[in-house]
């Protein structure tokens, strides 16, 4: 069954009734662009086709109620208790259940909406992205609700706003330290482009990747090795480059420069000076990356999305042994280039490899991952894809 259809059966086994319409988001992999979000520096996503449905029924009691293909437990709360419990008691909330409150409480903060006269729904998801793959199945959680809600509610918010909504479910509901770039591609995202972010700003552009007519095919290679960002990893590497911005008397890593590492490197400590290194060097690597698509197309990028590795591998320390084995293999047997992908510890790695080379490289992973040890990674190819929005 698909997803969408997954969602609307669980909708009518929980109410009954057939759901009064479904919404989606994407999931997006990042291209290039690791960790320099919430250091309002520059990113590089796409929405990828895998999505999040979720179905949805009107109710008159002015409660939510939220169930999923991957906790059977329904969650339901008035939309009056929703400031009560975030941030303050969301340990009370099962984790999952927190993106899509979390969202439906930022929404009503950000709206001004009365929660009171607001009417109640029951919305009922299920899921095609990976889970913990690095390929943001929490942001294709929070923008379907998001969408959804917007729709019903008649909030009238656009899509940026939409956004900032589920950052800030998943900071404060959730727990999670992260930024806005992974909302921003699901709700943002084009067919066959990548959204270039300027993540202070928040202004954005749409950038044609031209893969497909370079013969080109982007593989995704999910490790099955799990992450979860609000555990405590994702936190000290953000609080070391809040520590290392306070250091160099800037606002935030984005306002400095490679010609900057030099005195960087004379006033820190070496951990901290190489979680600065990445960052700064990660933007860089991101302007690169799109003025090398421009001028001189996709094939040329490949030791940008190398470099972009070695410094989360070795700078940032978010690499883990499959996601340097899944890169090392890609590149060995054909990819023009390969990274990891995501906030790290886990997770998945993308492979940007010549379409005759697809199959030789899916296999050489797959007998690496063997011959290692390791689990068999899920691999398969992704193409940027719509944003959030209703389903047809």
């Amino acid at each position: 069954m698909s997803a969408v259809g997954a969602a609307r059966a669980l909708l009518v086994e929980l109410t009954g009734t057939e759901p009064d319409g479904t919404w989606s988001a994407p999931g997006r992999a990042n291209l290039i662009g690791e960790h320099t979000d919430y250091n309002d520096g520059f990113v590089f996503p796409f929405a990828i086709g895998e999505r999040t449905h979720v179905a949805l029924r009107h109710r008159d009691d002015g409660r939510i109620r939220v169930v999923s293909t991957f906790d059977a437990d329904p969650v339901e709360v008035a939309l009056t208790d929703l400031d009560g419990l975030f941030p303050a008691r969301r340990d009370d909330v099962a984790e999952w259940a927190r993106y899509p409150l979390g969202v439906a409480w930022a929404l009503i903060q950000a709206s001004g909406a009365d929660a009171v006269t607001l009417g109640g729904v029951d919305l009922a998801f299920a899921s095609d992205v990976p889970v913990g793959a690095g390929l943001s199945s929490s942001a294709a959680i929070e923008g379907a609700t998001a969408s959804a809600l917007n729709d019903v509610w008649g909030l009238g918010m656009g899509r940026v706003a939409l956004a900032t909504a589920g950052t800030r479910a998943e900071n404060e509901a959730v727990g999670a330290p992260t930024g806005v770039m992974d909302q921003l591609a699901s709700m943002l995202g084009e067919a066959d482009a990548a959204i270039f972010l300027d993540c202070r700003s928040l202004e954005t552009e749409v950038v044609e990747l031209g893969f497909g007519p370079a013969g080109l095919t982007l593989l995704v290679i999910d490790t099955g090795v799990k992450h979860a960002h609000s555990t405590g990893g994702y936190g000290e590497r953000r609080a070391a480059c809040e520590r290392g911005a306070a250091v160099m008397g800037v606002p935030a890593l984005r306002d400095l420069s490679v010609d900057d590492l030099p005195r960087a490197q004379e006033l820190l400590d070496d951990v901290t000076f190489r979680r600065v290194r990445h960052i700064v060097t990660e933007n860089q690597r991101v302007l690169d990356t799109v003025q090398t698509l421009r001028a001189h197309g996709p094939r040329a990028i490949g030791g940008l999305l190398d470099a972009s590795h070695a410094s989360m591998r070795d700078d940032f320390e978010i690499s883990v042994p499959e996601l340097d084995l899944a890169v090392d293999t890609s590149r060995a047997t054909g990819a023009i280039g390969a990274r990891m992908t995501g906030g790290g510890f886990g997770g998945a790695a993308i492979a940007l490899v010549p379409d005759e080379h697809v199959e030789a490289v899916a296999s050489a992973v797959t007998a690496s991952f063997a011959d290692a040890g390791f689990a068999a990674p899920h691999v398969f190819p992704v193409a940027a894809s719509r944003g959030a929005g209703r389903d047809a």
